[in-house]
């Protein structure tokens, strides 16, 4: 028997195929899967006691987009954040969350139709292709059949972005793709009701010929085609952050064969995107509002729908690997942002399409359902480099 002591070899000797493969990230296990637990407590719970973030109609209706409890886009969000942790964990308590809400809302009565408010129905089509719940279906048909042939549509079939304030006549924006497109192509696909998916597939295309920036291949928050042009011409972070989360969402979703033309497409224009974010990915791993403008603050929901978007499109090899570290570090930097009562911090309030810079930087940063569930897509994510 040898009697050798074995010493531990220098680390910058070890082959890369005999390094633990979490061995780089600087992270621990125990603290993200606390960090995932804690954002959604905190997301079930966020309130606005003193209603600053309430938005008043002119018909007397009060429209909450800051708690649990309305029926909105910031809502929508929050509900897949939830449902992808369940996706990965199958935790009881995350579906339970998801199906209560669907049962308060309808005992309550459907809201008014607009874009934003057809967000919850992608993780509705989710929670009914999983379960069967009949009780589901007719929401899930009659919205579908809205958005296909209700919703107000600009020059060229584009789907007007009609929100409950206004009708914002004859422009598109980016918030779309996230907030009716992708829960039309679900609907579609589980209903089987093919010219639905169609119709999200020329949403894209429509979308990505007036919004991408052919300059920068980043994307401006608007477009109107009355007047012909793209507003202050914002590189908005938030806008462009559901782009890098929904082209990889909808790429998985239709599942298209690598020669297919869509597909090559939606990821050069993906890729595109996410070369001129690497110029812009600040010191600490986020990025600022207004993408190229270094007087703008960070903003820490859209820099976690980048790193969802960007290490989801690594993972699934729409993305060269050389990314992957870019969204690594931007996951890092979201989940330094969440403090000890869950809460994401540094997360803008919604932000509708402005005509100046300036509105965009003026927008308060408060904790929000959208901030929250896009901090779950991101850590949920990240978890997968543990597995």
């Amino acid at each position: 028997m040898s009697n050798q002591i074995l010493q531990p070899t220098d680390s910058s000797l070890i082959h890369p195929l005999l390094a633990h493969h979490a061995a780089g990230l600087g992270a621990d296990r125990a603290d993200y899967q606390d960090a995932i637990e804690r954002l959604i407590h905190n997301l079930i719970n966020i309130s606005d006691p003193e209603g600053k973030f309430l938005l008043r109609l002119d018909d007397g209706r009060v429209i909450d987009t800051k708690s649990w409890h309305g029926f909105e886009w910031t809502q929508g969000v929050g509900l897949y954040g939830i449902y992808k942790v369940w996706e990965m964990t199958g935790d009881a308590k995350a579906w339970d969350i998801m199906s209560d809400w669907f049962e308060a809302r309808f005992k309550e009565g459907m809201p008014s139709r607009n874009i934003n408010t057809v967000a919850p129905f992608l993780t509705l089509a989710y929670l009914f292709e999983r379960n069967g719940n009949r009780s589901y279906l007719p929401y899930l048909e009659s919205w579908g059949e809205w958005v296909y042939s209700g919703l107000p549509r600009t020059e060229e079939g584009g789907f007007q972005h009609i929100v409950y304030n206004s009708v914002n006549h004859q422009q598109l924006w980016d918030d779309t793709l996230m907030m009716s497109v992708l829960p039309l192509a679900k609907i579609g696909l589980l209903l089987n009701k093919p010219h639905y998916v169609e119709e999200a597939k020329r949403q894209f295309l429509v979308h990505i010929k007036y919004l991408a920036d052919v300059k920068t291949g980043l994307w401006f928050h608007g477009w109107t085609f009355d007047g012909r042009h793209n507003f202050a011409n914002a590189l908005w972070a938030r806008g462009n952050s559901w782009v890098t989360i929904v082209i990889p969402e909808f790429l998985e979703l239709l599942n298209l064969p690598k020669d297919d033309a869509l597909r090559m497409f939606l990821v050069s224009t993906l890729e595109a995107q996410v070369k001129a974010l690497a110029k812009h990915q600040a010191p600490s791993g986020l990025w600022r509002t207004i993408l190229d403008d270094e007087t703008s603050y960070e903003e820490a929901a859209a820099s976690a729908g980048f790193a969802y978007g960007i290490l989801k499109a690594t993972r699934l090899g729409y993305l060269p690997k050389d990314f992957e570290a870019m969204g690594i570090s931007a996951a890092k930097a979201v989940r330094a942002h969440i403090n000890a009562e869950g809460e994401l911090t540094q997360v803008s309030f919604g932000t509708p399409v402005f005509n100046s810079i300036q509105e965009y930087k003026d927008i308060p940063l408060t904790s929000m359902p959208f901030g929250q569930a896009m901090a779950l897509l991101a850590l949920g994510e990240f978890m997968r480099r543990f597995i």
